[in-house]
């Protein structure tokens, strides 16, 4: 036994320090390709990101290693999903609803000023033509002339022709398939040379120019000390920096104005500043020392406070279809939940009922619309529900001479969404409703049979009783879902039709809408003045406290309906 026990420990001390090994080279790789992530985020300016990959790497490499923390690595990869997929994702929307993040204002100021930085203008009277002329060996040379303009006497001005020399002569390979390494290297000098030259040449024409444009974009080409770069798929241009910086300026009072991040525009010797409260650059007052006039794109973040959410309330275009819209989820998602429960109850009762024959098989036909995916089924009913072809109303109209605007009117397109809703949902309840209806005791229907209740009587004051209370949750879940319920509306109506003007008022909100989809228009779909992710991120932040408000609401009452 002493031996076996001594062979035991040998053999488990043998494998751990190869454990040991794996897990730190685990680590390490792990370690070196979050440094690398993390920093390329903090370069390109996602800092964000960049702590969220700092908190959930370094908490995987604390747990595994310490050991106090043993037991927490096993759940570790749960809480770092929450992290990544529901808490960052909630922290971050928050945030942005209280910035001006929108369409119009992606960039940080930093990269609102690199931009304006990197833009280029053409300079006056340094324009040339340019024309590309194959040599042997796969080579090609280019050829400049400036653009003749005319004097006073009425003459042209001298044409003047430039060549590349035969030690710069450009490789076919690199101009098909360039790289911006290799042409940013690439500065090439032409020399003057007599239009006689150029004239013996034959060009291999727009082809050329077209085919080798990428190439063309990235050189600089050198004529008499100026620098001109490709502007055109006939033109090389001399360019200068559209922005400088500018350090101060003396305003009118005689007094040093200083922002280090105000630039000079070399056309006009305009100065722009950044205007920190709507996010863009403008013209700077020299009198008073203060950004002025239209705003300059692109705009840059800025942090705006409440201003969202007031506006929420307070501009017409986005109160009045949001309490509208509001109202509807709430009663969209209330009577989904009601109707899909007394579907799926009454139809598992009615599966589970001993003297039905073929129970097996009523089960599983009503379980399968819960088995084909929901958008399959959405866009069937979307099919037959078609106003002028859909199966709907050719038998509405067979029977009754009725063929609803089932997708132009809103009180029938609000009756069908319900409709189709039941349709999907039905069978997620009464899958719950079968599993709960074995919990309740024959004994108790036995006795309610020997008191003389019926069939409706016991349904209703023992199958409902008993079966609401372990169903709250699931209730309370299902509303919560449905009040988001994003893909029925997109798939089935797209939010239609729209909500009509309203004191003046025109909006882009539709009459079936739900917050999340109204959400979605603000962000993606140009709606209030543009892609508005900071008004988005407000209502989204909005919808989050009202649904978790109901649910709180909703989860006392029936815990004080319990009790009673």
């Amino acid at each position: 036994m002493v031996s076996n026990v001594s062979k035991r420990g040998k053999t488990s001390g043998g494998g751990a320090p190869g454990l040991l090994i794996l897990k730190a080279i685990i680590s390490i790789v792990v370690l070196m390709f979050g440094v690398w992530m993390i920093s390329s985020m903090f370069t390109h300016g996602q800092y964000a990101f960049a702590f969220l990959f700092i908190i959930v790497i370094a908490g995987g490499l604390v747990v595994s290693w310490l050991k106090g923390l043993y037991p927490h690595r096993y759940i570790f990869p749960s809480v770092a999903g929450m992290i990544v997929f529901i808490i960052f994702p909630l922290v971050y929307t928050v945030y942005i609803a209280f910035t001006n993040y929108s369409a119009k204002n992606l960039f940080t100021l930093e990269r609102a000023e690199k931009y304006f930085l990197s833009q280029e203008r053409k300079v006056e009277g340094q324009e040339y033509k340019f024309d590309l002329y194959e040599k042997e060996g796969n080579k090609f040379i280019i050829v400049l002339h400036n653009q003749p303009e005319m004097l006073p006497d009425g003459n042209p001005t001298e044409v003047r022709y430039y060549i590349s020399p035969e030690t710069v002569f450009l490789d076919k390979e690199q101009m098909e398939k360039p790289t911006n390494k290799a042409a940013a290297k690439r500065s090439i000098t032409l020399s003057k040379v007599d239009q006689q030259t150029v004239a013996d040449m034959e060009t291999c024409g727009i082809k050329c120019k077209t085919k080798f444009r990428d190439f063309l974009k990235q050189i600089v080409i050198k004529v008499d000390n100026v620098e001109l770069k490709y502007s055109g798929l006939h033109t090389f241009s001399g360019v200068r920096k559209q922005y400088e910086r500018q350090k101060e300026v003396v305003l009118g009072n005689q007094e040093r104005f200083s922002n280090s991040h105000m630039l000079k525009d070399t056309g006009t010797g305009a100065l722009i500043v950044p205007d920190m409260e709507d996010g863009f650059y403008k013209t700077l007052d020299t009198q008073v020392g203060k950004p002025v006039g239209e705003p300059i794109a692109p705009g840059f973040r800025v942090y705006i406070g409440f201003s969202h959410f007031k506006r929420i309330w307070n501009d017409p275009s986005i109160s009045t279809p949001f309490l509208k819209i509001f109202v509807w989820t709430v009663c969209f998602a209330a009577l989904t939940v009601f109707i899909t429960l007394a579907i799926g109850m009454v139809l598992a009762c009615l599966v589970q009922w001993e003297f039905l024959k073929g129970r097996s098989i009523y089960r599983l036909i009503l379980i399968l619309p819960y088995a084909v995916p929901s958008f399959i089924s959405i866009l069937v009913f979307k099919g037959l529900f078609n106003e002028n072809f859909g199966e709907i109303n050719r038998i509405l109209d067979f029977f009754f001479g009725w063929r609803p605007a089932w997708f132009d009117e809103a009180g029938y397109a609000r009756s069908m969404i319900l409709i189709v809703n039941a349709w999907l949902g039905y069978p997620y309840m009464m899958i719950l409703c079968m599993g709960l209806l074995k919990a309740i005791p024959d004994d108790l229907y036995e006795a309610s049979a020997m008191d003389g209740a019926g069939p409706l009587q016991n349904f209703f004051k023992i199958t409902v009783r008993l079966l609401l209370k372990p169903l709250t949750p699931l209730l309370i879940a299902s509303f919560a879902f449905n009040f988001n319920n994003f893909v029925l509306i997109m798939l089935l109506t797209n939010g239609g039709p729209d909500l009509p003007p309203e004191n003046g008022v025109v909006t882009t909100a539709g009459s079936t809408d739900l917050l999340v989809s109204y959400t979605y228009r603000l962000a993606f779909e140009g709606g209030a003045g543009g892609n508005d992710y900071g008004l988005a991120s407000a209502i989204a932040t909005t919808i989050f406290i009202l649904v978790g408000a109901l649910s709180v609401g909703n989860l006392k009452l029936s815990k004080m309906a319990a009790k009673d």
